[in-house]
């Protein structure tokens, strides 16, 4: 069989992945995408734990590259859960043509450059091929993190990862359950799982801050609002920090009465979600306006929940908003039910998982399913999962293994033609990621199209501009109090990876950044370097 050959791979058919495949093959260029799972989807493939729904609102979480699309999609409800995000996700594929381009069941297992060709070669589970450019459309969230707890295959009963959940709807009806983690999936899935279960327990290292989403049907008259003017909702949104509505204010906490700061806090806790700490300006910058926000959220914490030592095990001790803020619906009142058991790990750490459940502080847990809510090798460990090698060799795990460098979060020294969307040193989990994915997918897709018309083979940033970007990186998060605690953003929930910060802060900034370096000519990549 003859090998193949196309002038883009494209890696993950999730929201990057389609757009990519649409933008580019729009463009003349012959594209593929390569996509490991049966269907299209990314995290939303794989993310279908109970509760399982987005953040952002829905009429933001989602495309804007094209108005026909965007004014005939309807959201069902404020926030759009698992399912429908899927359904969309399918209708742009089927919208726009793409599945003819699109291989599942294909993993990619490793990519080469080829030096002397100036191509990647590229070994996936289904066959070879070579590419001129390879673009990792792989997603910031999608490699799970399963801790190396002793006795883990030893366990019978039914194992679960809220990360690889299967297809098929799983019922919990008359099954004692535990659940080991309390991020963003554990605090969207307890409440229904809590529904279910003869009995959950719950397993909590550290607690979480989580501000209630108040999701509900989507208010025609908000949707019709938007719709009207879509292009400058989007615009507006985009010029804040986050790139998300309702965040540009210049008030601050440390300088408010405390009437005026609890009217504030409480308006933001019942209507805003993610967008509570853009009550005032000074949350996220400065420790004791940040605290004032904490403090309150602690006590919403212990106005829900009613035994006081559960409570206060629920109240987290850290900045607001240094590790990823959550939004949930009925989380903390799950706390109040008879059949719902908070386990504190600080007190009574896991020491084994046995056949017929675990054991944690001496006292042993018999459970019908046994649930790893632990989270993501976060922001690269869905590429370092990849043997990629660029120039004489060099293995792209082995050159992050200090620390993940990027210029502008889109190109990597020693990886030639290998982009990435969302990668370290861009906004990505510090943003709404559908713009900006689409502005990383616009980006590299008019890179791409300025080789062709310059007659330019190759491209790839220098160590020189990646160190001095992700060191701006850094100095910007210094400025804030994101770097108070121990997060995924900075690798901590992996014991072995570097511990340094990713996301750059920073929505409107950043995308002038890129704007410039586009415009002048790709400033800080060099083209056609020789060996």
């Amino acid at each position: 069989m003859s090998l193949r050959k196309m002038d883009v791979l494209v890696v993950g058919a999730g929201f990057s992945g389609l757009y990519l495949l649409h933008k580019l093959r729009s463009s003349g260029f012959s594209v593929a995408v390569f996509e490991k799972a049966d269907q299209l989807g990314g995290t939303w493939h794989w993310n279908r734990y109970p509760g399982a729904r987005c953040d952002i609102p829905s009429l933001q979480y989602s495309y804007q590259f094209d108005e026909g699309l965007q004014q005939d999609w309807n959201w069902s409800e404020k926030y759009s859960a698992q399912p429908e995000i899927l359904e969309y996700l399918n209708h742009v594929a089927d919208r726009f043509d793409l599945r003819r381009d699109i291989e599942f069941n294909t993993e990619v297992i490793s990519a080469t450059f080829n030096e002397e060709r100036s191509l990647w070669e590229v070994k996936t589970s289904t066959g070879d091929v070579e590419a001129k450019f390879c673009v990792m459309a792989t997603g910031c969230l999608s490699a799970p993190n399963t801790p190396d707890f002793e006795g883990l295959n030893d366990y019978k009963g039914q194992l679960l990862h809220t990360g690889k959940w299967p297809q098929t709807p799983v019922d919990f009806t008359d099954e004692t359950v535990a659940i080991i983690g309390t991020g963003s999936s554990s605090i969207q899935s307890i409440p229904v799982i809590a529904e279910q279960a003869k009995h959950l327990f719950v397993f909590q290292r550290t607690a979480n801050y989580s501000i209630p989403s108040n999701n509900g049907p989507m208010d025609p008259e908000e949707e019709s609002l938007v719709k009207s003017r879509y292009p400058e909702f989007r615009k507006e949104n985009w010029e804040n920090g986050f790139g998300i509505a309702g965040l540009e204010v210049e008030a601050l906490a440390t300088e408010a009465s405390d009437e005026e700061r609890l009217e504030k806090f409480n308006h933001h806790w019942e209507k805003e979600g993610l967008g509570f700490l853009g009550a005032y300006a000074d949350l996220m910058l400065d420790r004791e306006a940040n605290e004032l926000a904490a403090s309150f959220a602690r006590s919403k914490v212990k106005e829900i929940v009613n035994d006081p030592e559960v409570a206060e095990l629920l109240s987290p001790k850290f900045t607001i908003g240094c590790k990823r803020l959550c939004v949930d619906t009925g989380y903390f009142e799950a706390f109040n039910q008879d059949n719902v058991t908070l386990v504190d790990l600080n007190t009574n750490p896991i020491e084994k998982i046995t056949g017929g459940g675990l054991i944690a502080g001496q006292e042993e847990y018999q459970v019908d399913s046994l649930i790893l809510a632990t989270g993501f090798d976060a922001m690269t460990g869905a590429m370092t999962r990849i043997d990629i090698k660029g120039r004489k060799g060099i293995s792209l795990k082995e050159q992050w293994k200090d620390g993940a460098k990027s210029y502008l979060g889109l190109g990597i020294s020693n990886f030639p033609n290998l982009f990435t969307v969302t990668g370290p040193g861009s906004p990505s989990v510090l943003s709404n990621m559908v713009p900006s994915l689409e502005l990383h997918v616009e980006w590299i897709s008019q890179c791409i199209e300025w080789m062709r018309d310059n007659n330019k083979k190759v491209i790839e940033s220098t160590k020189a501009v990646e160190e001095e970007w992700m060191v701006l990186v850094n100095e910007v998060a210094d400025q804030t109090v994101y770097k108070s605690c121990n997060s995924w953003y900075n690798g901590s929930n992996i014991d072995e990876k570097a511990k340094e910060f990713l996301p750059f802060i920073g929505v409107p900034p950043y995308t002038e950044k890129i704007t410039e370096v586009a415009e002048q000519n790709y400033q800080g990549f060099v083209f056609d370097k020789t060996n």
